[in-house]
């Protein structure tokens, strides 16, 4: 197993909740950067409140969004730093294809 393996697999709760369509519209609706209420999110979809606390909560799990309190009102904001963790592991994935399709191709060059 490779020294990435394990920051690798650190990331596989992010894209778990992120292979959900209506997680990932929520974190769209949050990449704008506001804190938006639970009511906000939900009047951006076409769930039920219960759905998008539902969804919410998965990615609160995953490190994507944590809620603060504001009187009766839960606010939500994206937790950008975890987001930068998955990039940076699909760029790694990126480079490790890149480079294995580079020694393939000189492999296939040198072996006609």
């Amino acid at each position: 197993m490779s020294t990435t393996a394990p920051a690798l697999a650190r990331q596989a709760p992010v894209f778990a909740a992120l292979g959900d369509a209506t997680r990932l519209q929520l974190v769209a609706l949050l990449c704008a950067g506001a804190a938006l209420s639970t009511a906000q999110l939900t009047a951006a979809t076409d769930l039920t409140r219960q759905g998008v606390t539902k969804h919410l909560q998965v990615l609160a799990n995953a490190g994507l969004v944590h809620d603060v309190k504001i009187g009766r009102e839960r606010r939500w904001r994206l937790e950008p730093a975890r987001l930068e963790l998955a990039r940076a592991a699909l760029e790694r994935i990126s480079r490790q294809w890149d480079d294995a399709l580079l020694r393939l191709q000189a492999f296939v060059e040198a072996n006609p």
